[in-house]
This record gives C-alpha cells, sequence and structure tokens, in this order.
C-alpha cells in the first residue's frame, strides 16, 4: 500500500454498536484504509466505566474516561453514547475543535439537530447521522444526495422494530399484544422497559429527522403527532386481515396543502391499516423499511435490519469511509439544507381514512342512525360490513370512510359512541398506503 496520510478517529462509547465499531475498525483497518484514501487509525475508546463488561474484547490501552481530551487528539469523531447529555455537549466541542462528527444519536437530532447542523456549517465542520434512522439501512444519504433533485412527496416508514415485530407476531399467531409483547422482550427485540418503542418515542424522533431531510425543513419534535400500540387488539388484527389490511406502526411524512392552499407539510406516527398488497405489508418481524414516493423517480423501497450492534456499525462506518474521501480529495462538505421552511399542519388537520369497528344492537334502524351521524360530520363510507356476533341481539358493523379531516373523522367517532345503538366502538384505526 501507498503511503496514506494518517486520520485520527477518536470513540464514544462502546456499547452494542460502538464495541462492534471498534473490533472493525481495528480488525478491518487496512481495508477501510484503502477504501477511504488515508489511514484510519482509532485513537482511544471514551467510556464511563474501564472496568464494564464488553460486548467485545477492546484494548484496554484505547479505553479513557476523558472524553473531553480524547476529542482533541481527533479528525473524527464518533459518538455513540446516546441520549442528549454529555452527548451534546461533547458533540459540540468536537466540532467546534475543528473534528468532523458521525452519530447515531436519533434523540440529540431530532431534538438539537438544527442548532448542531447550523454549528457544523459555521465552523466549516461535517455532522453524519446515516446510523441514527433504520440502522443498517441506508436511507439518510438517499434523501441527502440521490433524491437531492427530486420532489419528495410522501415517506411512510416502519422504523421501530420492536413494534413491528409484535403486530407481525400478533397477526400471524393470533398472539394478544401482552403475551407478543412478553415473546418480544424474552428474544430481546423489547428492552426491558419498552415504553419508547410502543408507545411511539422512538418512531416520532426517527420521523422528525426523515422529515427534515425531505422536505428542507425544520420539524420540530413536539410537531410530530405521535401515537403507540399498546391499544391495538387482536380484534382488530383480525378484522383488518378479513378486509385484506395489515396493522404496522407508521412513521409518515407527507407533503400537502393547507387550507389556504399554500404548500405544507405533516409529519405523525400512528398504528394503521396498510393493504395486504403494500410492499410494506411484507415487513415482517423485527425488520424495517421506508417506502419513499418522489414526483420522478417515483416509488421506491430501502428495507432490512433496523437494529442490531453490527447493523448499525455497518451505517456509521459507512458514514465515516465517505466523509473521510472527501476530505482526502479535498471536495466541498455536504450541508443540511433547511431553507424551506414550509409549516407542519396539526394532526387535526390532515386528511385520512378510518377504519372503525362498532357493536350495535341489531334492530330496525341501526343503520339509519349511524349514517345519520356520518351526513352530520360531512364524511362519507367508503365500505361497509355487518357479521352478527353470538348475541342474536347484537351485530358488528365494521365501516371504512372516505377521505376526511382527522379531525373531522375524531368528532365523529366521539358521537357514534353515544348513540343508544352501539354499544361498543370496538376499534378505530386509520388506513394509509393507498390512494381513494
Amino acid at each position: 500500500m501507498n503511503e496514506l496520510r494518517t486520520v485520527k478517529v477518536a470513540l464514544l462509547g462502546a456499547g452494542s454498536v460502538g464495541s462492534q465499531v471498534a473490533r472493525l475498525l481495528l480488525e478491518q483497518s487496512d481495508e477501510f484504509s484503502r477504501r477511504a484514501g488515508a489511514r484510519l487509525e482509532l485513537v482511544g475508546i471514551a467510556v464511563r466505566n474501564l472496568e464494564s463488561k464488553r460486548d467485545v474484547e477492546l484494548p484496554r490501552e484505547l479505553l479513557t474516561t476523558d472524553a473531553e481530551n480524547l476529542i482533541l487528539q481527533a479528525d473524527f469523531v464518533i459518538e455513540l453514547m446516546g441520549g442528549i447529555s454529555p452527548a451534546r455537549e461533547l458533540i459540540t466541542q468536537a466540532l467546534e475543535s475543528g473534528a468532523d462528527v458521525v452519530t447515531a444519536n436519533k434523540a440529540l437530532l431530532a431534538k438539537h439537530g438544527p442548532e448542531l447542523f447550523e454549528l457544523a456549517e459555521r465552523v466549516g465542520a461535517q455532522l453524519h447521522y446515516e446510523a441514527a434512522v433504520a440502522g443498517a439501512i441506508p436511507i439518510i444519504r438517499p434523501l441527502r444526495e440521490n433524491l437531492a433533485g427530486d420532489h419528495i412527496e410522501r415517506i411512510l416508514g416502519i422504523v421501530n422494530g420492536t413494534t413491528n415485530y409484535i403486530l407481525d407476531r400478533m397477526y400471524t399467531t393470533g398472539d394478544t399484544f401482552e403475551e407478543s409483547l412478553r415473546i418480544a422482550t424474552e428474544l430481546g427485540y423489547a428492552e426491558a422497559d419498552p415504553t419508547a418503542d410502543i408507545e411511539g418515542y422512538d418512531a416520532q424522533q426517527k420521523a422528525a429527522i426523515l422529515a427534515s431531510i425531505a422536505f428542507h425543513t425544520r420539524v420540530p419534535l413536539d410537531s410530530v403527532h405521535r401515537e403507540g400500540i399498546t391499544q391495538v387488539t387482536i380484534e382488530q388484527i383480525e378484522d383488518a386481515k378479513r378486509a385484506g389490511f395489515v396493522v404496522k406502526l407508521l412513521a409518515i411524512c407527507e407533503r400537502l396543502s393547507a387550507a389556504d392552499g399554500t404548500e405544507a407539510i405533516s409529519a405523525r406516527v400512528y398504528p394503521a391499516l396498510v393493504p395486504d398488497s403494500h410492499p410494506l405489508a411484507s415487513v415482517h418481524g423485527g425488520n424495517n423499511a421506508v417506502f419513499v414516493e418522489a414526483a420522478a423517480a417515483g416509488p421506491l423501497m430501502f428495507y432490512g435490519a433496523g437494529a442490531g450492534g453490527i447493523q448499525t456499525a455497518s451505517a456509521v462506518l459507512g458514514d465515516l469511509v465517505s466523509a473521510t474521501r472527501r476530505h482526502v480529495l479535498g471536495g466541498p462538505g455536504l450541508g443540511e439544507s433547511m431553507d424551506a421552511d414550509l409549516p407542519v399542519l396539526e394532526a387535526r388537520d390532515i386528511r385520512t381514512r378510518y377504519h372503525i369497528a362498532l357493536d350495535v344492537t341489531d334492530a330496525p334502524g341501526v343503520l339509519a342512525e349511524v349514517a345519520r351521524t356520518f351526513a352530520e360530520h360531512n364524511v362519507s363510507v367508503s365500505t361497509l360490513e355487518q357479521a352478527r356476533t353470538d348475541d342474536e341481539a347484537a351485530a358488528t358493523v365494521v365501516i371504512v370512510t372516505h377521505l376526511a379531516t382527522d379531525g373531522a373523522l375524531r368528532g365523529l367517532v366521539d358521537d357514534l359512541a353515544k348513540l343508544d345503538v352501539v354499544t361498543r366502538v370496538a376499534g378505530v384505526l386509520r388506513v394509509e398506503g393507498g390512494r381513494e
């Protein structure tokens, strides 16, 4: 190998992802160096506790608890600590020192991404984050670079493997949510505290990042509507299956028109029905997938492992090699384009469809009362099916609506629940992934 310049790399964090990044950098140093055009030297690994047990045995001489001093030695800093603090402060220090940063920290980027991007641009540094969304799946770079000349219209993403495993198990085995969560925990798909996953917080953070990139607009985390999957029942799963749908937790980023006709965007996360013919319906187990609809390129699907130490390490190292090559060639860096500044619509203002299951008394005039309530809310019915239950005096009515504002649909459901002929609103899910 010809003599190459040396690029010094500092690693912050040695958890499941960090330890795999360190292992691969050490074991495959020559190969990465050939790809990058520079010798990648791991100069240190900052950890909280030198004695902690790790997934990979790492050279003791590389470990340190002094992250700030380590950063000063580096040309590149890889942040894999997670969380907001001290990651935010350390990334800020790294950028201000002139180092480029690679991170997988979705929580930090969703909350403080704009200020970090502005800092990077101001000091002439780079911030790379392919691993922050969908693990090993390349989606950030395609949106930032490959599709930069296109007009992204919509993104539908299954971006959380835990919830996809749970919903997929409910669909394929008939297990309840509680049983599926228990098995997901035993198999390592779910954390001991699964709140961030099952309540949609993890997907919400990723939706904020995807929407910001796709629509060149700063999308605050609190503007992303969020619902989790804890209220999804096996009855809803089975109703969906009979109707030709699959239930998925979706991160939806969409370009829309506001009430005054101007352009706006929406970013939201909730469980929704997807037609079983849609590509996202075939995403099983703990896998992730992102379905992009672009004006010129058309529909594009990105699919693969959304988590895991070695898988996420692949995305981190891809950023490192790509960024190093740019340094070696001397080309300009890639900044964030956030100049569109489109308004983000509230969830109630978006137009969607509902799948509503009602338990009703089986008597003359029931459907007339239900229809009258739909008319009062200016919501039209797309399909209606009625099935008898074990109780001869009762029936279940399953209705799929046409497009209407989410606010109108929520008001409709509230008023349906108040009807004397309705004994229970058995389930409500939105319908996505298809056009009327």
